[in-house]
């Protein structure tokens, strides 16, 4: 791996994302992309006693799968990169705990997706493992639960609120060839523009996604035409149009190369506010749903943009902003 220009990792062997598992709550399969996950289920429980043991349920079935079709057991792995949005992180580490795989554990809120992957594929490059798993969760009553209100306490909520999305996404990354190449990654710096309200996340996340897209550019001498997609994690439909303007005012023209995942994941009659946030949100829709357009030849190469919010209840209690963080990493149909 070299690094280019201040922020850009570009990787000097070919590094292949070689299989992927989704599993997801109900509103989720009821949404138009719902087909293309792996895993779906009819409540938000899961099958389970509690909404946190549901979202660990979510996680042990995205990696299951993601190995399954790779025909490999977790002793096949040398090292598992996960987080997610609890306290302590702990749906990860109670994964970690079940798998037994060699474990560092990840917290990039939801720009945890691509923060896993990015990491994984610099550790995979570098000769520090052969095979790696990265993985993240999210679940929509764990998450209202830790940062907002419980779900049962009914609180109305503005339009500018997104809806944490319940689903689990997980990659399979190595050396040995395969159908998708993952060939850079631009680390974020934390943006904060002042912005205190936990119901306006796009509006906080947008500048972190525009300043990584923008070094991105800048790094690797590229433009918006040179990718079929430029994808966003969870700004939704408050934060999307606000990075369209902030890069249109540096001189990038997203124009129709831009869509976001939050946007993506639910259709507008599904009462999701402005639209979908969470880890499992860019993590599910680009395992679900990106890779199946690369693979099919669809598209060719996209650059991938996880967005996050990095506040906790007691930082907004005291009414501090938010500061907020992307990452991005660029994946590549293998010719």
């Amino acid at each position: 791996m070299r690094l280019v220009g201040k922020q850009t990792w570009v990787f000097e062997h070919s590094i292949y994302l070689n299989s992927v598992g989704t599993a997801v709550g109900p509103k989720e399969a009821e949404g138009p992309l719902g087909l293309q996950f792996d895993v779906t289920h009819k409540d938000l429980h899961c099958d389970e006693e509690t909404w946190e043991l549901a979202e660990r349920r979510l996680m042990e079935q995205s990696i299951s799968t993601c190995l399954e079709k790779a025909q490999l057991n977790n002793e096949d792995v040398d090292l598992f990169l996960a987080g997610d949005l609890l306290n302590q992180n702990v749906t990860a580490n109670y994964v970690a705990r079940h798998n037994q795989i060699p474990f560092l554990c990840m917290f990039g809120a939801c720009s945890t997706s691509m923060e896993t992957l990015a990491v994984g594929s610099a550790l995979v490059d570098g000769g520090f493992a052969k095979r790696i798993i990265a993985a993240t969760s999210s679940h929509n009553a764990t998450a209202e639960r830790q940062f907002r209100y419980p779900t049962e306490y009914g609180g109305q909520k503005p339009s500018t609120a997104t809806f944490t999305v319940t689903g689990s996404g997980a990659a399979l990354v190595s050396r040995e060839v395969g159908p998708i190449k993952i060939t850079s990654a631009t680390i974020g710096r934390v943006t904060d523009y002042g912005i205190t309200n936990p119901f306006d996340m796009g509006a906080a996340m947008a500048p972190a996604a525009a300043d990584t897209i923008q070094r991105h550019f800048q790094d690797l001498q590229t433009t918006p035409e040179d990718y079929d997609l430029i994808i966003t994690g969870d700004l939704s439909g408050v934060g999307s149009p606000i990075v369209r303007k902030l890069l249109f005012d540096e001189g990038y023209d997203l124009d129709t190369k831009h869509n976001d995942c939050g946007l993506m994941i639910y259709s507008k009659d599904q009462n999701t506010f402005a639209g979908g946030s969470g880890c499992a949100c860019s993590a599910v829709v680009t395992y679900g749903h990106i890779v199946k357009q690369l693979m099919l030849g669809n598209i060719k190469k996209v650059f991938i943009v996880a967005t996050g919010a990095l506040l906790s209840p007691t930082m907004i209690q005291q009414k501090e902003s938010i500061p907020t963080i992307a990452h991005g990493v660029v994946l590549e149909k293998n010719s």
